[in-house]
């Protein structure tokens, strides 16, 4: 290095280390990646965080989790693990964010790996952690669908005298038929032209935002019993736990709550490719989601724990929502006011709304991950995922996103403990596939990673180190059993998942994928 400027090895370009690369083109910097402009780049900074903060959706994870947290150590749990959780997550992002800036691609976490790595072990570097981080986005979207599709029944439920009233309650089959009606709506949107979609998105944080402001203060505002102070930040509930009497133990199993909802975030980086200025924008994206996720997140916790008065009567199937903690919290709060719970529901079918535009960018993340993975051979029929179509859109990979997804749903049918564990992947495998690329650029990469125009200059070490430390905590804690004793209705299946796709990934490496897949490659014509 002399003069200012780094030879670029992956490249073989001169970089001014003055200003990094950022004078260069968004098609230009990807042609130096190695491929040409096929999908619109139409995104701006706003739209790009749009995306990832619609998918995060406090409004969504929050919401649908309430239970766990009241569950493993009720208000002290959630509302002092959350600001926890959520700033050892800045910490995963931020770390994501700086190799983001120097490879922006929709590839995201499975080319970051392959370069970190080097021609000897990048190829199995991204093969690993591409088929995690696409099945882990995958549990995702099969997640979220099937949270709004429970939050339809419920709110069909509701709608109908409860629970105690004769109430209409949908059959298993009816929620599968909701969940793949909603997916198939999703597929139709993300059908559309991205300019169209980055609208919803932005329509979407919006109504995020709002929504979360607008409950925090609503409900509380409007039930006639109210907690203390004193109750919301301090009161530590052991009465729910299973067999479990261990305080520390309770609360890092809370944690889940809090961990599940901030995931999605490399969404960022899969939308690079459609993103204006993507090395400093698609950055920006994954921290701006992040921390106005932790800040709005920690208010809509605050707020809707001051209308919680009785956790056990909250989480018992006898109520009029059947055990769904937080509807009954919105149902009575209007119900004991007003004498009917209408409005509670109206404040239900605003978060379905929340969760509809949570799932529809999932599926969005899905398929520039699928189209950026079969477009380097990584996947069956490769050549067809990765075809674009007069709006330049990746239509084939938009609809097998979808169609898989609902495909992890079926095991709902089967068994609540296979679904269970099957959407385990969505918080333990999509964040293993986070960490993979940091523990490389930290390691095998520390002396040879080039920084893009966002970089976290020395403290790019600690930082990453710390992500890592954080990702391997997480994935142990969230792996211990979750009641006692242990039996197969109560055992967490998590690492059988997380293990069985670990076994698939590398098997399937060792017998075959090794001859032929050689990490990213170019599809420029020479």
């Amino acid at each position: 290095m002399e003069d200012g400027i780094r030879i670029s090895e992956d490249a073989g370009l001169y970089r001014p280390l003055t200003d990094g690369y950022t004078n260069a083109s968004d098609d230009s910097r990807l042609k130096q990646l190695g491929y040409r402009q096929e999908l619109r780049r139409s995104l701006s900074s706003i739209g790009n965080f749009a995306v990832t903060f619609t998918i995060i959706s406090v409004l969504t994870g929050l919401t649908t989790t309430f239970n766990t947290g009241l569950t493993y150590g009720g208000p002290l749990t959630m509302v002092y693990g959350w600001p926890i959780v959520g700033m050892l997550t800045l910490v995963v992002g931020l770390a994501m964010a700086e190799i983001c800036s120097a490879y922006p691609t929709s590839g995201g976490l499975y080319f970051w790996s392959a370069k970190l790595c080097g021609n000897e072990w990048g190829p199995f570097a991204s093969w690993l952690t591409g088929w995690f981080n696409i099945v882990g986005q995958w549990a995702v979207t099969t997640s979220i669908d099937f949270s709004l599709a429970q939050m339809i029944q419920v709110i069909i439920l509701l709608s109908t005298g409860g629970a105690n009233g004769g109430g209409y309650e949908a059959s298993k089959y009816v929620v599968i038929a909701f969940h793949g009606g909603v997916l198939l709506m999703h597929a139709i949107l993300n059908s559309l032209p991205i300019s169209v979609l980055s609208f919803f998105g932005q329509l979407a944080a919006a109504w995020n935002i709002v929504g979360v402001f607008v409950l925090m203060i609503l409900i509380p505002l409007v039930a006639t019993e109210r907690a203390s102070a004193k109750f919301v930040f301090t009161y530590f509930n052991t009465d729910s736990a299973e067999g479990i009497n261990s305080k520390a133990y309770i609360f890092v199993l809370g944690l889940l709550m809090s961990q599940y909802t901030l995931t999605g975030y490399d969404a960022s980086a899969h939308m690079t490719e459609e993103t204006k200025s993507a090395d400093v924008n698609g950055p920006r994206g994954i921290i701006s989601a992040i921390g106005i996720s932790v800040i709005v997140g920690w208010g809509y916790i605050i707020g809707i724990t001051f209308a919680v008065t009785d956790i056990s009567y909250l989480l018992s199937s006898t109520n009029d929502a059947g055990g769904y903690a937080i509807a009954e919290v919105f149902y009575q709060a209007f119900k004991s006011r007003y004498g009917s719970g209408v409005g509670g529901i109206i404040c239900l079918g605003v978060v379905a709304v929340a969760i509809f535009f949570c799932g529809m960018g999932s599926v969005t993340s899905n398929s520039r991950m699928a189209y950026a993975f079969s477009r380097d051979g990584a996947m069956p029929f490769s050549p067809l995922w990765h075809k674009v179509n007069s709006q330049e859109v990746p239509i084939n990979a938009v609809w097998l996103s979808a169609a898989i997804s609902f495909c992890m749903a079926l095991t709902s049918l089967g068994s609540l403990v296979a679904f269970q564990a099957m959407v385990s992947i969505a918080t333990i495998g999509l964040y293993i596939a986070y960490a993979l690329p940091i523990f490389f650029r930290v390691t095998l990469a520390r002396k040879s990673f080039i920084p893009g125009p966002f970089n976290l200059g020395r403290y790019g070490i600690l930082v990453g180190w710390v992500a890592v430390l954080w990702v391997i905590t997480i994935s142990v804690l969230f792996s211990l059993p979750v009641a006692y004793p242990i039996t197969t209705e109560t055992l967490n299946y998590t690492p059988v998942a997380v293990g069985g796709l670990l076994f698939l990934a590398v098997s399937s490496w060792i017998i075959s994928a090794r001859h032929w897949f050689k990490g990213p490659i170019t599809n420029i014509d020479t």
